[in-house]
């Protein structure tokens, strides 16, 4: 017979465990000092840990932020009403986690895996934690397969390999978005998980990217995480790490995986809202001075295993806004120095119709090229370097010198080049598709074509190569014949 005690007196009950011991015990209680803002500021809980849960009374959680000599700053997860200055607070002894695996898969969902899109919320079985060691050195590879992301600039001069991390940089509204979206709808069939991480977006725009990935049939192999404008700062911090630790589970599995960010300036700016908050010394541009490691320690944990370590890999197209094509501020130079590259949007090449308007000299790929395919790699290897010396050929035929017939034949060739190299929205290429213009191109097999031509000429050898079978493997005497027999029939006299 067990004994307990209600109101001071004894009563029976057979509840009680056998090994049931009275005795006195002892826990942490603090309470809120003030709330504001999406911030809690709270005493006591002198044992309470960075990045732990804590409990409101209300029912409310919190997510410990800073730690101070006398109070700890804590980040509210919830938009309630009910938490007041103070109220008790209590530890939880839990690390905030997300929901993951592929329940996730189609589905439009927040920094908590709380879901979006009106459908019922994800059953997910497994969870991680969205703080996170990067994989150590021993468990990485080096990165040596291509990811193609359907655009001929990026994929023949700027390439991306599966595990890099490559920067997407330039001012609001010319295309970096559309460029990210591109990669994505590019994936389909080809067996790589997506994540696409929206911070600080309006719902029009979270509503035409969701909708965009759907038409496209993208939004099958893809999640989507929200942190909307007017959420909490909060909410807007923690969106990248959920993304990220979404795709961090595949890539565990051996899945190849794809996140875009975009974007981290959004991010950033959250980031100094709440330190600022908080009352942390400001630094350049009144960031937190930690606000390097902020972003070092995501984009770390973005790289290929090793096969005895899964052989997953998880590549990171992070999107950083600048201000009239600024790179030396803070948040791009910080960017710039983490990633292995970077793809630069000119807002000059946006307003003369060159779209995309990526900027080929100030682009660069540090690790893509080693992952390329090697028929690519061959014929693109010229390419870059004749585009930058007819733009400077370009710029010193405006004065209106005479040009002898060689210079004139390059100045032909750039302006070629140039009319090929544009590109419609939503419209990714093959890698087939790639190499059959860089061939076509590279062996002078469009010369004499007029440059507003050369799309449309293009366009339909494009259309003849989908049913021809021809691979990347194919020996190059081959697909040099096949395409010089294509182009004499789609051949067209210039007016």
């Amino acid at each position: 017979m067990n004994w307990n005690f209600s109101d001071g007196k004894p009563i029976m009950s057979d509840r009680l465990p056998q090994d049931y011991r009275f005795g006195l015990r002892l826990s942490e209680r603090g309470h809120v000092a003030g709330i504001g803002d999406g911030i809690a500021l709270v005493r006591g809980l002198p044992s309470a840990r960075l990045d732990e849960l804590i409990g409101f009374d209300d029912g409310s959680t919190g997510l410990v932020f800073q730690l101070g000599k006398e109070m700890l700053g804590a980040i509210l997860l919830s938009q309630s009403q009910g938490v007041t200055a103070g109220m008790p607070v209590q530890h939880t002894g839990r690390k905030l986690e997300i929901g993951v695996g592929k329940a996730l898969l189609g589905r439009v969902v927040d920094p908590l895996g709380n879901a979006l899109d009106g459908l019922p919320e994800p059953d997910c079985s497994q969870y991680n934690s969205l703080e996170a060691s990067a994989p150590p050195i021993i468990e990485r590879d080096f990165v040596k397969e291509p990811l193609y992301t359907g655009n001929k600039i990026v994929d023949a001069l700027v390439p991306i390999g599966k595990g890099q991390r490559q920067l997407i940089i330039g001012d609001d509204g010319i295309g970096k978005s559309t460029l990210a979206l591109d990669a994505v709808i590019n994936q389909q069939g080809r067996g790589v998980y997506c994540v696409v991480v929206m911070i600080g977006q309006t719902r029009t725009s979270v509503a035409g990217t969701i909708e965009t990935l759907r038409a496209a049939g993208a939004l099958d192999y893809t999640v989507v995480v929200v942190a909307e404008a007017n959420a909490l700062p909060g909410f807007r911090y923690l969106a990248p790490f959920a993304g990220c630790a979404i795709a961090e589970h595949w890539m565990r599995l051996g899945r190849d995986t794809l996140v875009v960010y975009d974007d981290l300036t959004r991010h950033a700016q959250s980031y100094r809202e709440l330190s600022l908050l908080l009352q942390r010394p400001p630094g350049r541009e009144a960031y937190p001075g930690d606000i390097f490691y902020l972003h070092s320690r995501l984009l770390e944990r973005s790289t290929v295993l090793s096969l005895s370590s899964g052989g997953g890999s998880m590549t990171a197209l992070p999107i950083i806004e600048t201000r009239q094509g600024e790179l030396s501020a803070y948040i791009p130079t910080n960017l710039i120095s983490i990633t292995d590259g970077q793809i630069y949007f000119e807002s000059k090449l946006f307003a003369a119709g060159m779209l995309p308007a990526i900027d080929i000299g100030r682009s660069v790929s540090r690790i893509g090229g080693k992952a390329q395919h090697a028929a690519i790699k061959e014929a693109s290897a010229r390419i870059r370097l004749d585009f930058l010396q007819f733009l400077e050929l370009e710029l010193f035929a405006r004065f209106g010198a005479r040009l002898d017939a060689a210079v004139e034949e390059k100045l032909q060739r750039g302006r070629l080049l140039r009319e090929i190299l544009k590109q419609d929205r939503l419209e990714p290429l093959s890698e087939q598709a790639h190499l059959a213009w860089l061939l076509a191109y590279g062996e002078g097999l469009l010369n004499g074509i007029p440059p507003e031509q050369a799309c449309a000429r293009l366009h339909r050898l494009f259309e003849q190569l989908t049913d021809s079978g021809l691979k990347l493997e194919t020996p190059k005497p081959q697909w040099l014949g096949m395409l010089k027999s294509w182009l004499s029939e789609t051949h067209e006299p210039a007016a």
